[in-house]
């Protein structure tokens, strides 16, 4: 059986990485709400708010990778006459 003292501390750790968990979601929380006020924002300026969220999916994406996609699927469109 673990000793009070190795007690206590392992409490005390496992209380800290809660706690740390805890305030980044906190953190995680505040970010998504700002988000969502951006695109408010944007959408009641005009902007279409799937089309920014695609822009921002792909700017995250390698661009070898995005242009290799995009190749294929204006191959595909063109073979079902959608350009």
């Amino acid at each position: 059986m673990p000793s009070d003292a190795a007690y206590n501390v392992a409490a005390d750790e496992l209380r800290q990485f809660i706690e740390q968990f805890e305030h980044l979601e906190a953190e995680k929380k505040d970010i998504a709400e700002q988000q969502k006020d951006i695109m408010s924002e944007a959408k009641a300026r005009g902007y279409d708010t799937k089309v920014l969220k695609k822009i921002v999916a792909m700017r995250k994406r390698d661009k070898n990778d995005l242009a290799e996609e995009e190749a294929i699927l204006d191959i595909y469109k063109a073979a079902l006459g959608m350009i």
